[in-house]
């Protein structure tokens, strides 16, 4: 040890009956030092700092203890503190300096801030319990065990992504879990995951939020609303009541690895949960606000998210911060991907000005602790921006949820004039998109969070959003959405057929279409949100996934895990390039009714199309009809040494609609009927 760090090891000063010495200006926020704890923070406006330390959690402040104006480095207020239990400890800061919201200062020293830099947070240990404790920052542990459990690291064509909400995933009474609502919850339903056979899970927020921040009785339930963005949320935890939550999640993400499943996190480093000049001051604007949020010149927030605020990505402090975030998922955590909400902002300058080259974007492209993490952008923005296939992806390091496909397959399906030489480019993983970067840019998916769930996206023809709140004025307009004949709940057998069989028309065209799919939690039970096309502020069942449906729709859950199990068993729907349809041994042949002459007229209902497989075997045809008529489709001839055998037909009953691909005899005919509003798949095996 050198003379420098002897000296830095003693205190210089004795404040408040605490030992202290100036610390270091890197890495921001609370860390263990020898002896004590190092604190820093930063501010480019502020005058002043104070420490406020809690060695009681949940008790009052024991000491505040002010930053001596020779702890500061730059504009980093730096100071190790000794002597304290980082068990126990919870702290947070006062900053004072100039309150002028035309010039975009809001600093207000009555108000003890959250660490923007905080690895846990405590205050709301049980969700949705309001309680007297305030929100504060605490310094948490990385004592965790992996016992060798490493990442999977699953190739992006090999993945079938399940986006889902950690509460609403077992908080229904009927998921029979030991702890509803909470990592230790989902990690009891694994089993449910590899019987289905998604072998990635993508996570909306677990980032530590207020989910009772919201003005009025209505929650932020989603979890959009950040707070804390290196800390899991408490309220998820079992043991968030314990200060454990750290050690759940990371428990969580080990079983998921040990059981070959990677994890995404859905990251919101657009907006914070503190609005606008209406919201509550919690961190970020009263630290430095000018620095952190994207500002008007008269101080006014500008709001390219839709939710009052917008961070300020590309100012070197806000820079900073979401790699370090990001460095601390992977390396801590060992996060497998991040899914980058409204991302477009992440590609805006200062100003809102779109830019060419964002820093933030290329740097996180080009992070070597990143260089293996999953990268993908929902590229589009409440400002009006959207990118879907021009978000900047440096070298093909983002993919991208592909909003286009959502929208060419709703219609597709729906019956549309003009949609099938538009879905022939979806089906082929969006070369128009993604010409050179290849179908694994494209997350595919019909259905997500945002909008109607699966059932009821065939269930109805608008969104019912009045429990909401908000005169069902939230939420998308226009969902490409059909009720089959009346809206809502019906027991009106044909209508209900139609609707499965609409249901799953969908899972086929996903689920053999090339690109990464990603299905919706409960969609493969048939999981209904009564209408309700943006529930965010739900805890109950509207939100909650019902597990009784295992049970009510056993035959479309067993639909979806032989589709799942189909897609696994056939490698040509998995190929990282983009199909040739040209030359003497084309990838993808398009049929009509007959083979090889596609119908792409303005009027056609009907596409018909051929994975050709390098060997013949594992080659597959899928004829989808979306008439309301059933029609004869000729089909092509099979590969050389091959027969077909007909896997699916979604107009039969189960479960004829999925015979397992080894329990299918051969097809002896060369034509074949396929239904209204039906898919028939065959595949190709040696004779």
């Amino acid at each position: 040890m050198g003379d420098l760090e002897r000296i830095d090891l003693h205190p210089t000063h004795h404040i408040a009956g605490y030992d202290l010495r100036p610390g270091r200006p890197l890495p921001y926020g609370a860390t263990r030092v020898p002896g004590g704890i190092n604190f820093s923070v930063a501010s480019m406006y502020a005058t002043a700092c104070t420490l406020v330390l809690y060695e009681r959690p949940g008790g009052p402040a024991t000491v505040e203890i002010p930053f001596p104006p020779d702890f500061k480095v730059g504009k980093v207020f730096a100071m190790v503190v000794f002597g304290l239990d980082a068990e126990t400890v919870e702290y947070g800061y006062r900053v004072d300096g100039p309150w002028d919201p035309d010039a975009g200062h809001r600093f207000d020293p009555s108000i003890v801030l959250l660490d923007p830099f905080a690895r846990a947070i405590s205050g709301r240990p049980v969700y949705g319990v309001r309680t007297d404790a305030p929100l504060r920052s605490r310094i948490g542990f990385d004592d965790f065990d992996w016992e060798g459990v490493r990442p999977p690291g699953i190739p992006m064509q090999e993945l079938v992504v399940y986006e889902m909400h950690v509460r609403s995933f077992t908080r229904h009474p009927a998921s029979g879990v030991r702890h509803p609502g909470t990592f230790g919850g989902l990690r009891e339903k694994i089993p449910h995951l590899l019987e289905l056979g998604v072998n990635c899970v993508e996570l909306m927020p677990i980032f530590e939020f207020d989910e009772l921040a919201m003005a009025d009785d209505r929650l932020d339930y989603w979890g959009y609303g950040t707070v804390g963005y290196f800390a899991p949320k408490a309220g998820y935890a079992v043991t968030g009541p314990l200060g454990m939550q750290i050690d759940e999640f990371k428990n969580l993400v080990k079983t998921l690895h040990a059981n070959g499943i990677e994890v995404v996190l859905d990251v919101v480093f657009n907006h914070t949960g503190e609005g606008d000049e209406r919201g509550p001051t919690v961190s970020f604007r009263g630290i430095d606000n000018k620095s952190w949020y994207m500002l008007a010149p008269d101080g006014s927030y500008r709001n390219f998210s839709g939710t009052g605020n917008t961070l300020n990505c590309n100012h070197p402090l806000v820079r900073s911060m979401v790699l370090e975030c990001l460095h601390a998922w992977v390396s801590e955590y060992h996060i497998d991907g991040f899914r980058f909400d409204l991302a477009s902002i992440l590609g805006r300058d200062t100003e809102g000005h779109v830019l060419d080259n964002p820093p933030l974007l290329e740097t996180l492209a080009h992070d070597p602790v990143l260089a293996n993490v999953k990268l993908i952008a929902e590229a589009w923005d409440a400002g009006g921006l959207y990118q879907v296939g021009n978000f900047p992806h440096y070298d093909g390091r983002f993919a991208e949820w592909n909003g286009c496909y959502r929208d060419a397959a709703r219609r597709f399906l729906r019956g549309d004039d003009g949609q099938v030489k538009t879905v022939a480019e979806c089906v082929m993983g969006s070369p128009e998109l993604y010409p050179w970067r290849g179908p694994m840019a494209s997350v595919n998916f019909i259905t997500c969070h945002d909008g109607f769930t699966l059932a009821d996206l065939w269930s109805y023809d608008r969104k019912h959003n009045d429990a909401n709140g908000e005169d069902n004025r939230d939420g998308a307009d226009h969902n490409d959405s059909w009720n089959c004949g009346v809206e809502g709940p019906t027991e009106n057998p044909a209508i209900r057929a139609t609707r499965g069989r609409m249901a799953r028309n969908s899972l086929a065209l996903l689920l053999l279409s090339r690109g990464v799919p990603m299905l919706l939690m409960g969609d493969e039970m048939g999981r209904s949100q009564q209408g309700n096309n943006n529930p965010y502020c739900h805890d109950g069942p509207v939100g909650w996934v019902d597990w009784r449906l295992c049970d009510t729709n056993a035959d479309l859950l067993r639909f979806a895990r032989q589709l799942v199990a189909l897609r696994r068993a056939c490698p040509v729907l998995r190929a990282p390039e983009h199909p040739t349809q040209t030359g003497d041994d084309p990838d993808i042949v398009f049929h009509g009714v007959q083979p090889d002459q596609p119908e792409w007229a303005e009027w056609a209902r009907t596409l018909a199309f051929e994975w050709r497989a390098a060997e013949g075997e594992g080659g597959v045809y899928a004829a989808f009809n979306m008439h309301w008529q059933g029609h004869v489709f000729t089909l092509p001839p099979p590969p050389a040494h091959c027969q077909w055998h007909q896997v699916v037909d979604t107009h039969a009953l189960s479960p004829g609609d999925f015979t397992p691909l080894e329990e299918a005899p051969p097809l002896r005919r060369s034509s074949a009927l396929v239904g209204p509003r039906s898919c028939l798949v065959l595949v190709a095996r040696r004779a």
